[in-house]
């Protein structure tokens, strides 16, 4: 069933929001009618795989797994199929069963300051993961962006079950928007991390800002041996505000990026690539800039998280309230993308794989954009092909 549209008000809410953000906008304000506001039109692939998924796939919701989540962000898979979520606005880490969505509370993270689009967002587990129980994640103090660490004591009780945070890398550049947040560890076991230009946009192109990047780092928090510029850990920059990282089985990383005005993209990303902001905006076919794979119009999409399953990127849409299947297995030329889930949960933030055919999807009616019903948030399993 369709869930309700936006009241009048909230919509009037929105447009005054989206005016005070036209310059850097925020996760999926209302965006200015444009020119290239049209059908969206999409770049190739790159490198191809040896096997297509098929020319037209599907997502069916299984199941929900749980309910009653507030302002969900982060996604983090445990050992055994249980799965870690983090509340942006309360600072909090919770267990939830992964057979019976049973919530347990962790407890919360100390300095975590939530205000507008920042708060406690991505959560990762360290790849040593079975021995030395340490969570990553990414979340805004009072004065940056910042990523820490820290030991899960399940012995403890209920709320106390987080150690003190040991901050692996800060000096990320916060703001009212635009905070990144994404971190995953890739398959070379390094820690990548999607920052924000903050609404400041010259800070994208600027190779010594952290704002506006893709990070890569050593799970201390070092630059990771092989990037891109000496003693950086920029890894790729000209980025707006990304939120989604995945790779698939060719070791291809894909991200996810808002756009502002125009066009929301789907990024294949190589080290020491500029994106373009804010120079451009989507397909730009600009000598120094490299084009995403795909895009769509703001109003489709606006992007959050990706996982790969299938031979596909599946990626959730916020403002467009659906879920994005983007074929990239084996696809020469273009890939098509299809939608899926239109409308019938409402804002999506996370997209995780599950194993197979499985992905958790996250939704975020609770985040101050959304209009919550009864049951929000919720997590997802949603078959896919």
């Amino acid at each position: 069933m369709q869930r309700p549209a936006v009241t009048a008000v909230l919509a009037a809410a929105a447009l005054v929001f989206a005016a005070g953000c036209s310059s850097g906008g925020g996760d999926e304000p209302d965006r200015r009618e444009s020119p290239s506001d049209r059908k969206s039109s999409h770049a190739p692939t790159g490198k191809a795989g040896a096997e297509a998924p098929p020319e037209k796939g599907s997502a069916e919701v299984t199941r929900t797994l749980t309910t009653g989540l507030k302002s969900p962000w982060g996604l983090a898979p445990l050992p055994g199929g249980d799965l870690l979520v983090s509340s942006r606005d309360e600072g909090t880490i919770t267990r939830v069963d992964g057979k019976t969505g049973k919530k347990t509370e962790l407890g919360t993270v100390p300095g975590v300051a939530p205000g507008g689009e920042g708060g406690l967002l991505g959560l990762a587990l360290s790849p040593s993961y079975a021995s030395d129980h340490l969570v990553y994640a990414y979340f805004t103090t009072e004065s940056d962006n910042r990523i820490a660490r820290m030991l899960y004591e399940e012995a403890k009780p209920s709320g106390e079950q987080l150690g003190a945070p040991d901050t692996v890398f800060k000096g990320i550049p916060k703001g009212m928007i635009h905070n990144g947040g994404r971190i995953a560890f890739g398959p070379d076991k390094m820690l990548y991390a999607g920052a924000g230009e903050t609404g400041e946009t010259g800070l994208a192109q600027d190779k010594k800002s952290l704002g506006g990047k893709i990070l890569r780092l050593t799970p201390d928090g070092d630059p990771a041996p092989g990037n891109p510029f000496d003693d950086s850990p920029v890894y790729s920059y000209g980025h707006r505000n990304v939120q989604g990282l995945a790779w698939d089985e060719q070791k291809r990383l894909w991200a996810s990026e808002f756009g502002q005005d125009t066009w929301d993209e789907l990024n294949e990303i190589k080290a020491g690539g500029n994106y373009g902001w804010p120079e451009a905006e989507g397909k730009a076919g600009e000598e120094g800039f490299r084009d995403p794979v795909a895009q769509w119009k703001t109003s489709e999409a606006s992007p959050s998280g990706v996982a790969y399953a299938e031979g596909s990127v599946w990626m959730a849409g916020l403002r467009g309230e659906r879920l994005w299947r983007v074929p990239v297995r084996g696809v020469d030329g273009e890939p098509e993308p299809q939608a899926f889930l239109k409308g019938e949960h409402g804002r999506l933030r996370t997209v995780l794989a599950a194993g197979g055919d499985k992905l958790w999807v996250v939704t975020s009616e609770t985040d101050s954009r959304g209009t919550p019903e009864k049951g929000d948030d919720k997590i997802l399993e949603v078959e896919v092909q």
